[in-house]
């Protein structure tokens, strides 16, 4: 697996949003980080590999290069000119995009050695049936990679951010915020930090297309414990990651002491990480 090439990753998120396979590009270029991640769960990457919720299809090609088989799977067939294109262009035969739904998921039991679902859970309707689904498509001793955000991270949990570093959708509520977004790329995208190549709320605006909030499910630490524990899932790792504000600005005893609160946990956490095994 390659490294992380950090320029080429922030020349990328620059560009994502120009098209889907620009977003493809940069999933390829930052999924060095997934599979470092799956290698301090003491995941190797082989066999059969289901992307479930590939969106653009970048990560499922790059994992395409170190295992034996990749599905990239999404509700929006994003990947069709993007994923294939990309795997095109790196000679990548072993990955393969199905148009389908994570909550029903069209392969036989026990298809896959491994299911990665990166960033996916809080856009499904049913939690429950997306786990389920995932947990019906492993062989026995297969792992499930999850990734989210707590819907009141600090960091928004696909909000954009504003120049002036002021958490609305805390202040606001999520709708009002989202509403606000949408207002300040139409009319204000100087307010916002990220550029219009790298903010889908400025770029849909100036095409003249409506924005609407995909988040579906709202993610707390506890709810996602929830989740896990009526799945059927075995909990091997979770990791939780505090995000920078209060990395540098808390005592690290403050802060260990805030973490266990709920709803500061929830604000406090920019991403959390699990990794779950079918018994």
């Amino acid at each position: 697996m390659r490294s992380l090439d950090t320029d080429a990753l922030r020349r990328a998120a620059d560009q994502r949003f120009r098209s889907e396979y620009h977003y493809a590009r940069f999933e390829y270029l930052r999924s060095p980080k997934v599979v470092e991640s799956l290698a301090r769960a003491g995941i190797d990457l082989a066999g059969r590999v289901l992307d479930s919720g590939c969106g653009s299809g970048g990560i499922a090609v790059s994992l395409a290069e170190e295992t034996d088989l990749v599905v990239g799977l999404d509700l929006d067939a994003r990947f069709r000119d993007a994923g294939t294109r990309l795997a095109g262009e790196r000679r990548v035969g072993r990955v393969h995009f199905v148009h389908g739904d994570g909550q029903a998921l069209p392969f036989p039991d026990r298809s896959f050695d491994l299911v990665l679902s990166h960033s996916v859970i809080e856009h499904v309707a049913s939690a429950e049936d997306y786990l389920a689904e995932c947990l019906r498509v492993l062989r026995p001793g297969g792992f499930c990679f999850l990734s989210t955000a707590p819907y009141l991270s600090l960091s928004g949990a696909h909000l954009p951010r504003l120049r002036v570093p002021v958490p609305v959708h805390l202040v606001l509520g999520r709708p009002r915020a989202f509403a606000l977004f949408c207002w300040l790329g139409r009319h204000a995208p100087w307010a916002l930090k990220e550029a219009r190549e790298a903010n889908t709320f400025i770029s849909r605006a100036q095409e003249g297309h409506a924005k609407h909030d995909d988040l579906l499910q709202r993610v707390t630490v506890k709810r996602l414990k929830d989740w896990v524990n009526t799945s059927g899932f075995r909990r091997v790792q979770e990791r939780r990651y505090v995000t920078g504000f209060f990395r540098r600005g808390l005592p690290q005893s403050w802060r260990r002491r805030l973490e266990r609160v709920p709803w500061i946990q929830d604000v406090m956490t920019g991403n959390i990480e699990l990794v779950l095994v079918r018994p």
